[in-house]
């Protein structure tokens, strides 16, 4: 039986929309009317005006990183890495996923997280991290311009 089922009385998922809880999305997505703009795909919309991907979807800058990982990986400076690899409890409620984890030639971990820009909220957070967690080694990556020779600004934490 699908979870959509349970939805409350009354309550009808819009045509369209790609229901929250269902097991296979509904396709093709249906273009609907937002403030009199067409939008094809509602749910990238949504994940436009957020600011965000969805979980396990790299933007760019990972992208980037995550090239510059499997370098290093193929030069054996690396072992291994992984995207969105582990989630961290700060407190309760609160959880930190981190970019990329990665398993170093000496076996050690560092967690590595990459940003076009750093805010002061991104930057608290990966202190309160590295406090919670000692054992890994906290790494922030900030992408270069390539007018400046491009490549990648490390910031150590702890």
């Amino acid at each position: 039986m699908s979870r959509l089922a349970k939805l409350p009385p009354g309550v009808r998922l819009a045509p369209g929309s790609m229901p929250l809880f269902a097991e296979e999305p509904a396709f093709p997505p249906q273009p609907v009317e937002t403030a009199g703009v067409s939008v094809k795909d509602p749910g990238k919309a949504a994940v436009r005006a957020l600011g965000r991907l969805p979980a396990g979807t790299m933007n760019g800058t990972e992208k980037a990183y995550a090239e510059t990982l499997e370098a290093r990986r193929l030069s054996g400076e690396v072992l291994w890495w992984k995207f969105e690899g582990i989630k961290l409890r700060l407190a309760d409620n609160t959880f930190y996923t981190p970019d990329f984890l990665v398993m170093l030639a000496d076996r050690s971990l560092e967690v590595h997280e990459t940003k076009g820009h750093w805010e002061d909220d991104a930057r608290v957070k990966i202190k309160v991290a590295q406090e919670a967690y000692p054992i890994l080694r906290f790494v922030a990556l900030k992408r270069l311009p390539k007018k400046d020779g491009g490549g990648w600004a490390e910031e150590m934490f702890g």
